[in-house]
């Protein structure tokens, strides 16, 4: 099969979904008309109608709270904000309503919602357009988390995702949009990949460190470890591909194998994912370790806006090459 754009692959899932399920809608700006602020959607309205592909105001708290309540009723919502940077409008109703709607009400109610945007640097977006948050959700006990980096996870992560009776969280980029790759078994709508599993991007037996990534990440360890292998380094590649829950098994076993982590994240160090998935590692396999985890992030300052600037803070190939060898050093 020719391969297909991430951006396609999340259509095929929406449209898979809609076709199936006929309580699953979805919401949002310019979702509709303008066929997303991504082209996500393009073709859904003309496919389902006004009624399942539903353009909003720019009111992010109130079509939140809105599909939320739908969500209680029985319906099966699709939230999109146009970037997770917006979604902060509406935390209060993701955080305090969606994540603990199904505790607090005894198990009366589920709550099979899930929002997806995109986050991190896109291109000379400004400060307030590009910001890595999924650490305000990982954060959150009630919520699942996943952020794949490829067409065929993108679509099977987001088929369950809709299918789920809990929030999911589906974290998509700025910069993965156009990347393409072969889908799983393209034909089978009932195609799923689940929550909690990370996929092995490359492997050796002679593997000198593992390190851990997800989202966009994934693409910039992949050319960095060509790289290193060409320089004598061999390492294994993990793409977490979920955050909450994350799979702790694999990551053990990569840390017995290997002896030495880096995690490479595009979020800022402090307080991170990537932070607490170092001190998850080091207290779980401390005795395993032949060297400290190290954590690669974009620099703790706000995003430049300029072409120019934006690499700079960010973590790229020669970044990640240079922190791989000061953990097998």
């Amino acid at each position: 099969m020719a391969d297909v754009t991430v951006r396609e692959a999340l259509n095929q899932a929406l449209a898979e979904e809609l076709e199936r399920d006929p309580n699953v809608f979805l919401i949002g700006e310019e979702v509709g008309h303008y066929n997303g602020a991504y082209k996500v959607s393009q073709g859904l309205l003309a496919k389902f109608g006004d009624g399942r592909v539903i353009d909003t105001p720019i009111a992010e708290a109130g079509f939140a709270g809105l599909a939320i309540g739908a969500a209680m009723a029985g319906l099966r919502p699709i939230v999109e904000f146009m970037t997770w940077n917006f979604s902060l409008v509406a935390i209060d109703q993701v955080l305090n309503n969606a994540a603990k709607m199904h505790l607090m009400s005894g198990g009366q109610f589920n709550m099979p919602i899930v929002f997806r945007a995109p986050q991190g640097a896109g291109g000379s977006l400004s400060a307030q357009h590009s910001s890595t948050i999924e650490n305000f959700y990982t954060y959150t006990p009630g919520l699942i988390v996943v952020s794949p980096s490829t067409p065929g996870d993108m679509r099977g992560m987001l088929k369950t995702a809709v299918r789920s009776d809990n929030p999911v969280i589906f974290l998509e980029h700025e910069k993965i949009y156009a990347i393409k790759g072969e889908l799983d078994e393209p034909e089978n709508a009932d195609y799923l990949v689940p929550f909690g599993k990370a996929r092995v991007v490359r492997e050796h037996a002679d593997a000198q460190l593992t390190i851990i990534c997800w989202s966009l990440t994934v693409h910039l360890v992949s050319d960095a470890a060509k790289q290193l292998s060409e320089q004598g380094i061999e390492v294994d590649v993990m793409d977490l591909r979920s955050l909450k829950p994350f799979d702790s098994e694999a990551v053990m076993a990569a840390v017995a194998k290997t002896h030495r982590v880096l995690i490479v994240q595009e979020a800022t160090p402090v307080a991170s994912y990537g932070t607490w998935l170092a001190h998850q590692i080091q207290e779980l396999a401390f005795d395993e370790l032949d060297a400290p985890v190290k954590v690669l992030s974009s620099d703790d300052v706000p995003m430049p806006y300029t072409f120019g600037l934006e690499p700079q803070v960010l973590p790229n190939v020669d970044r990640i090459i240079a922190a791989a060898k000061e953990v097998v050093r």
